[in-house]
């Protein structure tokens, strides 16, 4: 077993990384953090309901709740589920996750004449 590890390791050069290995994480924020993020998106999610009962074009609500929408997702992604302290690959799932979402929100929109009025 220690032969196929070293071969592995030879192989992959720097790039081998022991799964097993603890991983130094930098510093994680502190509560106070935690509590500005989350006053800061109960903010946003007032301008969302703000903007949602606002008589504005269509067109216009539904470009700031989906800017409101992304930003939120990113503060939850970023803090909450501590990405910025994480791998990058994992970071990558999520911006697939987001893309994903908002083009299948903006096709039903579009399904549903949103932006033709």
């Amino acid at each position: 077993m220690a032969e196929q590890e070293t071969q592995l390791q030879q192989e992959l050069g720097e790039h081998y990384t022991d799964p097993f290995e603890e991983v130094a994480h930098a510093e994680h924020p502190s509560p106070k953090a935690y509590i500005r993020i989350g006053i800061v998106l109960a903010a946003l999610t007032a301008i969302e309901v703000f903007v949602s009962y606002t008589h504005y074009s269509p067109r216009l609500v539904t470009v700031a709740l989906l800017s409101l929408m992304f930003l939120k997702f990113l503060l939850v992604v970023l803090w909450f589920m501590h990405l910025k302290f994480d791998s990058r690959r994992y970071s990558r799932f999520f911006v697939m996750g987001i893309a994903g979402a908002t083009t299948l929100y903006l096709i039903v929109l579009m399904t549903f004449g949103i932006f033709g009025k």
